[in-house]
């Protein structure tokens, strides 16, 4: 029986090892090919795809289309599937090959009708650019097919990769519109309902457009708006029953830092542009490293970062100028209140009555019956269904929506010479808009809004407004009316997602959302530290986690937390020790850091949840509700003055009420952790998640496909924007002309294959903050495109 039982036990695991050694022979089926040569149809000369040892390609053309198609055949080798991905999200279009577990994202963007718009978009584009996108899907397909055996992720899903098609690359930038965008006016309904129950002034001390955090390029800071008097406003018969914070506040806003200083500041007379991304962090990167190169009669060398699925640089340096982005967080969705029409499925114009135009939406889902989705369209947008507005229906008008919201301009900067030049084409490009700034060879800095600016009626953008009498929109702002900044006195230009612009800049690009200013300003007050940069001192600044936010919050607290009060209390005495030892940087083994970032959520928490009381008793405790991102100035208008009328009728001081929430955090370690308060670092949650896809749907191994558990420093409010699944996609500081001593790093590595030996290359530069060079290496690795010749 022994014997059966271990032969048994034997032929299980040569059958486990078999099966084992055929995954993985499958799996280094599908590594590209890195060296040699490969004969392709659709080029029209010779191209080079030259990797260096980190996996960074020089990808080298004789003209642009082949440049395209050679760019295209890189990123379909070594990003196929998280293209795929992409397009699939932005169409909603991903339980085709998922399942039903993403059929109500796909839902959430198929009510866009982004592949209509992406076809749309590509008939109407010049035939320049529809033979470029034509060229790079070529590319892509090509590249794909190279592969000996499809990208793993297939095998894993049990289904078949789709070609590239032109749409596609549009599908990509879509995608990021609904990453940076408002997509479904959800500020505009959330600001409106509280608009309608709360009194005028306290509406508008809850949502100001600014506060002394600001840092703007044009204009000053906010002043804070007076408190509400007692006969206006009152919180003394309001509870306090806000669910605990637990160390969560407003979901992270995506955004970026960028920064420029003129040639008076540099070394070599050059301007130095930095940037880095903040986006969600995934396994790939969101971008893929390069150096573009056409050698002919319009010549190219670009380098930067480009972004799968599209066949240009995003950001980066062309020798003679660089730029960067951050999301400008502008206003460019409205809310539209419908107007029934008299008849049946109309609704009111300025022009008369209107049916609505209705499409049905076939969402396909693997192993499963498809789902229709039905979408009705006006004019403005398509209507919101399920959202319960009290004046009527709401319909989304999205820049997005628009056919000539999108374009391919962006790829006029690979030959722009000059910071004016890079601003003109910045304000013609189709992107979701952003602020831009660049610096040229000769020193010059500038910026502007890179995409295109809804021109607005006479109208209250920042709630639900009819436009039944009066269109909202009337087309785009001209391009010599966006706002600028060129070459101001200080030689500095700064922007972090926070109000940039004052007066009539500020009307024309509107508010969307603004971040704190807390950021910016301190990168502006760091820019001011010194007065020659090399790119080293960029980095520092990016890599910047000091604490300048929160340190008033740590005085509250010190201060609440006197002797008498902690004298018999050991926990409390242990929270105030290590808050006063505190660390002052939001760094992975600060305690202190992470009590008083504890401390100041909790106490914001309970504050809007008490402040907005009466919206949820119009509406309901489950209503959504807007916290403004520039709450900080009434909440710590409320900590320094502190008026009786708006402490919760709980609590009899200020102090007992700032006492609660401290000890609400005791509680909330105590129960949720082990180990003492002093083992509660702010490294212990801000740890890196950056997931693959589908590592949680692979057993065993599934976790070797994610990035190191690294414990970051950063967080928000402070230049190292940093959480465990967001933060920086890319650091980069470059003076163009000067790329060779520019730096640039960025999360995991080059290759979406875990095989590879560029999937994680050069992540460990980015948790450290170690300087990576601007430009790729020398080749390690070249592999030469010929055309097919029939």
């Amino acid at each position: 029986m022994k014997k059966i039982i271990w032969r048994l036990f034997g032929g299980l695991t040569f059958l486990v090892l078999v099966l084992g050694l055929l995954a993985w022979l499958g799996l280094r089926a599908s590594l590209p090919q890195l060296n040699g040569g490969a004969t392709v149809a659709g080029l029209k000369a010779v191209a080079t795809i030259e990797r260096d040892a980190a996996g960074i390609p020089v990808i080298s053309a004789s003209n642009r289309t082949d440049l395209a198609f050679a760019t295209g055949y890189a990123h379909g080798q070594d990003r196929f599937f998280q293209m795929d991905m992409i397009r699939r999200q932005a169409a909603g279009e991903l339980s085709e090959i998922v399942g039903a577990v993403t059929i109500d994202l796909d839902k959430s963007n198929r009510f866009h009708r982004f592949r209509a718009r992406a076809q749309g978009v590509v008939q109407a584009a010049s035939s320049t650019e529809r033979e470029l996108l034509q060229h790079y899907a070529d590319g892509v397909n090509a590249g794909l097919n190279s592969l000996r055996a499809r990208p793993f992720e297939y095998f894993v899903l049990g289904a078949e990769p789709t070609p590239w098609l032109a749409e596609d690359s549009i599908l990509v930038v879509y995608a990021m519109f609904i990453q940076l965008n408002d997509s479904r006016a959800k500020k505009e309904v959330q600001r409106g309902l509280a608009h309608t129950v709360l009194p005028g002034e306290v509406y508008d001390w809850l949502y100001p457009q600014g506060t002394p955090w600001d840092a703007p390029l044009m204009g000053e800071p906010r002043s804070v708006a007076a408190i509400p008097s007692a006969d206006v406003y009152s919180l003394r018969a309001v509870e306090d029953v806000a669910p605990a914070a637990n160390e969560e506040g407003k979901d992270p806003l995506l955004g970026s830092n960028n920064w420029a200083v003129s040639g008076t500041l540099t070394e070599n007379g050059r301007a130095m542009v930095s940037n880095d991304m903040h986006l969600g962090l995934n396994t790939p990167n969101i971008y893929y490293r390069a150096r573009l190169r056409v050698d002919g009669d319009t010549p190219v060398d670009v380098s930067g970062v480009t972004l799968p699925g599209a066949p240009f640089v995003v950001a980066g340096s062309n020798t003679h100028m660089a730029w960067g982005y951050t999301n400008s967080y502008g206003d460019y969705t409205d809310a539209v209140v419908l107007k029934p029409g008299a008849l049946d499925n109309s609704y009111q114009t300025p022009a008369g009555d209107r049916p609505f135009e209705v499409f049905r939406e076939v969402i396909k889902v693997k192993n499963s019956e498809a789902v229709e989705l039905r979408i009705r369209e006006t004019i403005w947008g398509p209507v919101l269904e399920g959202v319960d507005y009290p004046d009527g229906e709401v319909v989304v008008s999205w820049i997005a929506h628009q056919l000539d919201a999108v374009n391919l301009n962006i790829i006029k900067l690979e030959n722009a010479v000059s910071v004016a030049e890079a601003l003109d084409i910045a304000n013609t490009m189709g992107m979701p808009p952003q602020n831009f700034v660049s610096g040229d060879a000769l020193g010059n800095i500038g910026w502007t809004i890179a995409g295109k600016i809804p021109l607005k009626s006479d109208f209250n953008a920042m709630l639900p407004a009819d436009w039944s009498v009066q269109a909202g929109w009337r087309g785009w702002v001209a391009g010599a009316d966006y706002p600028r900044v060129v070459n101001p006195e200080s030689g500095r230009i700064w922007t972090a997602n926070a109000r940039v612009a004052d007066a009539e800049a500020l009307r024309i690009i509107g508010d969307g959302g603004y971040d704190l200013g807390a950021r910016a300003r301190q990168i502006r007050d760091a820019l001011f530290l010194k007065d020659t940069f090399v790119a080293g001192d960029m980095l520092a600044i990016q890599y910047d986690d000091r604490a300048l936010f929160l340190a008033p919050w740590r005085d509250v607290l010190l201060e609440i937390l006197g002797d008498d009060v902690v004298a018999d209390d050991a926990d409390l005495a242990e929270y105030r020790r290590l808050v006063d030892e505190w660390i002052p940087r939001a760094a992975p083994e600060s305690v202190g850091y992470r009590l008083v970032r504890a401390f100041r959520l909790e106490v914001e928490k309970r504050m809007f949840h008490a402040l907005t009381a009466p919206v949820r008793a119009a509406y309901g405790d489950d209503v959504g509700l807007l916290k403004s991102n520039q709450f900080e100035a009434a909440l710590w208008s409320l900590l320094e003055q502190r008026p009786l009328h708006m402490l919760p009728a709980d609590y009899n001081s200020w102090d007992a009420f700032l006492l609660a929430a401290v000890q609400e955090n005791i509680r909330y370690f105590s129960e949720n952790f082990e180990g003492p308060l002093s083992s509660r670092t702010w490294g212990e949650i801000n740890r890196a998640s950056i997931r693959h896809p589908l590592s949680r749907s692979i057993p065993v191994f599934g976790d070797k496909l994610d990035m190191p558990a690294d414990a970051l420093n950063g967080d928000s409010n402070m230049p190292k924007a940093q959480g465990a699944t967001w933060g920086a996609s890319e650091r980069f500081s470059v003076s163009p002309g000067d790329e060779a001593n520019g730096l640039l790093h960025m999360p995991t590595g080059q290759s979406g294959h875990p095989l590879s030996d560029f999937y994680d290359k050069g992540h460990s530069d980015w948790v450290d903050g170690l300087p990576s060079p601007f430009l790729p290496g020398a080749a390690a690795y070249t592999l030469t495109l010929t055309p097919h010749r029939r």
